[in-house]
């Protein structure tokens, strides 16, 4: 099996390198699983670390040597949730962990589990499975796992002293070994070719029958791995197979073609501890087989590996939004797969180079990066002027190049420079240190590389986004009441929640207008649409029942005439209503209501009610409908609820059930100041990841009787 390795500085807690690897290998064993590996929590206890890996080489699982507790990947959730999380073949991965199903796109099982005691939290465990596996795990596989992880953590915590230096991994087969010579002769006389590859890739065995068809001697072939030496072999096609058959423990297969026109077919048989390729003739036409035929530049190889890496730390930027969004994802998983500490990303703007995210630097070294002028001599500003990325290994490396004056004086000692490049144009730079020297190999500079670009594009989708989003809430702030009038015997309320669904303007609204002494109308109501038009619409809306409702028109009949007027405006828009005129003397409300959600009625004994207004169309339907209102007594400490259907608009969840619901919340908590009933009132809406509609909440409580 593929060898145990360490973080570079090879910190390790507790049990020591070998002894978690012997606990690792004991529990596979155990479970019947063929990989896994164990992290443990690093010092800061954001992020894990892979401490101990076996079954799979290494670059399988490069880019999660390094997991924010943030990131949405299994081991992170397990630990984070402190539960055993499953995952039951490629769909499931798929729907649940996308980046991790474009990074490694095959079918296996996995099961991830926290190290954990109650009193302790050190890491977590993930074991992998063959495609062959049921998708569910069993019930026995599931004590004896977490009977297993729990053994180990305690283990752990009765050691509690750090481990010994890691004392190197296992020796690998000498290069050159072969079967007993019983074997390699038999071997030697089957018709097709034979050979053997370890865990990580390399030949270990190639019969004379192999060797000739492939065309190499057996000496150049023996420990190395297939495509680095055959440049008709160096293509990802080749390379995905053998890292297939070794994840799913399924055979693979491909054809290949041998320069010039000989078709050769290898089968690859796995196992635990390396795979098994028959090599023969292929009597196919090239037209016929999906895979490219011309060779690969041998000095530039391309390592489906870091092809996987990128897709994988791709798909991540596609989730951001804002800026803020961008950030958070490349500290929260691009930073940690590096090993950086570090981060600051850094945005050409009026001639000048400013931070808009960092992570990992204090506040003064953050200064020095900003604004710094695009003539200034700095590695940030020069990586992108000229489009080119930047390595330093070392803080010598960085000063032959750049003097003291002028290189960043952070703290760190290695950095990566990577330009920002959007639509073929340098918009900034991305800085990745590293507090310890750092040999960055020629895999790691092409995937920052090309990260540098995608980065690049997810800024400049954030910034437009954010921009339009400052613009569409000033818009939408500035269509709202910045206030309610305070009143004698009433208080008021009110709450606007935009929607999440993007970040376009809403058309929800509300107002609370003072009529005449002791008169009071409250209006809510909501626009069609989520645009321009319709924050327009909504405040002319606005306008329009605050014009009607001062001529003294009962609330039937303000309605009447907004709807006439929305008719005549002919926007092909409706909007829903409700008015509400209250006479605070007599303690009575007379409502009307345009298709609008009924409002709720708190009593001072606590009881919740839903009023049932009559309702009229919705507005700009028809110029001739009519609204009838409804009267109500409204006793001292009363408190009713006027709300857009947003706050009980979830999916999947019906109205009624949700209404009854924000009822049940009212009742209990409407003896609260207002303010704090309108956000608890609100805040069941915010559990909602995802809504789709704006929302605002209208509360009125009368507080004394007035004389009459």
């Amino acid at each position: 099996m593929a060898g145990r390795f360490l973080p570079p500085d090879g910190r390790l807690g507790g049990d020591g390198p070998d002894g978690l690897a012997g606990s690792l290998l004991s529990i596979l064993e155990d479970v019947g699983a063929h990989a896994g590996a164990i992290y443990r929590l690093a010092p800061d206890r954001q992020v894990l670390e892979m401490t101990v890996l076996e079954g799979l080489p290494r670059e399988f699982v490069r880019p999660w040597e390094r997991v924010s507790l943030t990131a949405p990947v299994p081991v992170a959730d397990a630990s984070r949730e402190g539960r055993l999380v499953w995952v039951g073949g490629e769909e499931d991965m798929v729907r649940r962990y996308p980046g991790i199903a474009l990074a490694l796109p095959y079918d296996f099982r996995l099961a991830a589990l926290p190290l954990a005691t109650a009193t302790a939290d050190y890491g977590v465990i993930f074991v992998l499975w063959p495609g062959s596996h049921p998708p569910r795990l069993s019930s026995g596989e599931r004590g004896r796992l977490t009977a297993a992880v729990a053994g180990l953590a305690r283990k752990l915590a009765e050691s509690g002293r750090p481990g010994p230096p890691d004392p190197g991994p296992r020796t690998p087969v000498p290069a050159g070994a072969v079967p007993p010579e019983g074997l390699g002769a038999m071997v030697a006389r089957l018709p097709e070719g034979i050979c053997a590859m370890d865990d990580h890739g390399r030949l270990t065995f190639i019969s004379p029958r192999g060797a000739a068809l492939i065309g190499e001697s057996p000496r150049r072939l023996i420990g190395a791995q297939p495509w680095t030496v055959l440049p008709w072999l160096n293509d990802p096609v080749y390379e995905d197979r053998y890292r297939a058959a070794m994840i799913t423990q399924q055979p693979a297969s491909f054809v290949a073609l041998r320069p010039p026109d000989r078709w050769l077919c290898f089968e690859l048989y796995p196992t635990v501890s390396g795979i098994t390729a028959r090599i023969t003739p292929a009597p196919v036409e090239p037209e016929n087989v999906p895979v490219r035929t011309s060779a690969v530049d041998p000095a530039m190889p391309t390592r489906v590996g870091a092809i996987y890496h990128v897709l994988h730390l791709a798909s991540a930027l596609t989730e951001a939004a804002c800026v803020q969004d961008v950030v958070d994802l490349v500290a929260g998983q691009i930073m940690p797969a590096f090993g950086g500490q570090a981060l600051a990303l850094l945005v050409a703007q009026d001639g000048r180079l400013g931070v808009v995210g960092h992570r990992g630097y204090p506040p003064h070294i953050i200064e020095q990066y900003d604004r710094l002028p695009l003539t200034s001599p700095t590695p940030s500003v020069r990586t992108m002027v000229t489009g080119v990325p930047s390595f330093f290994e070392s803080a010598e490396a960085l000063d032959q190049i750049y003097p003291l004056a002028v290189a960043p004086d952070d703290g760190m000692a290695a950095w990566a420079f990577m330009p920002l490049i959007a639509s073929g144009r340098p918009v900034g730079t991305c800085v990745l240190a590293f507090s310890r020297p750092h040999r960055f190999t020629v895999e790691e500079r092409a995937v920052l590389t090309s990260l540098g670009g995608l980065i690049a594009q997810a800024l400049e989708r954030a910034r437009l986004y954010d921009a339009k989003l400052e613009l569409a809430h000033g818009l939408q702030e500035s269509l709202l009441p910045h206030a309610l009038p305070r009143l004698p015997g009433l208080t008021a309320a009110a709450r606007y929640l935009p929607s999440t669904a993007g970040m376009d303007i809403g058309g929800d609204f509300y107002d609370v207008i003072r009529l005449t002494d002791g008169t009071v109308a409250a209006i809510i109501g909501d626009v069609q649409g989520h645009n321009v038009t319709a924050a327009a619409l909504m405040g002319q809306l606005r306008t329009a029942v605050r014009a009607y409702a001062t001529t003294g028109a009962d609330p039937g009949e303000v309605l009447a005439r907004t709807n006439r007027l929305l008719a005549d405006l002919d926007l092909d828009l409706f909007a829903t209503c409700v008015y509400v005129q209250l006479d605070l003397r007599r303690r009575r409300a007379c409502l009307a209501r345009a298709g609008h959600p009924q409002p709720l009625l708190r009593h001072p004994d606590g009881g919740v009610r839903v009023l049932d207004v009559p309702g009229g169309l919705l507005l700009g339907l028809d110029p001739e409908a009519e609204y009838p209102c409804a009267e109500i007594p409204l006793p001292v400490g009363s408190v009713l609820a006027l709300y857009t259907d947003g706050l009980i608009e979830t999916p999947g969840t019906d109205l009624d059930d949700a209404l009854a619901e924000l009822g049940v919340e009212l009742a209990r908590l409407g003896d609260q100041h207002l303010d704090e009933l309108a956000d608890a009132m609100i805040r069941h809406a915010r559990r909602t990841s995802r809504r789709g509609d704006d929302i605002a909440l209208l509360l009125l409580r009368l507080t004394a009787e007035l004389d009459p």
